[in-house]
């Protein structure tokens, strides 16, 4: 078993963002030599779901609208890829960071 101080530093950067991801994807990732290239940074898709628990923003925009709107507030730069409708409230979505290294944001 590997452990994390017998990681490359890059491994260990790596490893800190995946478990601050959570739920999403990395795309792009390149291997030379067998080392992880971080420079650029691999795409990072984040993906969301809403539980439609939280507030209101207004009487317009309930439950899960509120928290997709609340997300947005934390995003830097970014795409949303995916979301995801049912009964015209958002319950997921994927989102592509722009460039962004995970470790160390806001979720």
């Amino acid at each position: 078993m590997t452990r994390s101080q017998d990681l490359l530093p890059s491994e260990r950067r790596f490893l800190a963002a995946m478990q601050a991801l959570g739920s999403g994807r990395f795309e792009f990732l390149q291997v030379r030599h067998g080392e992880l290239i971080l420079d650029p940074w691999p795409t990072t898709v984040r993906y969301v779901e809403f539980s439609g628990d939280e507030a209101t923003v207004d009487s317009n925009a309930a439950g899960s609208a509120a928290q997709f709107f609340a997300r947005l507030i934390n995003i830097a730069a970014g795409e949303i890829l995916t979301l995801e409708i049912r009964n015209g409230q958002p319950v997921s979505m994927e989102i592509e960071l722009a460039n962004e290294e995970v470790a160390g944001g806001r979720p």
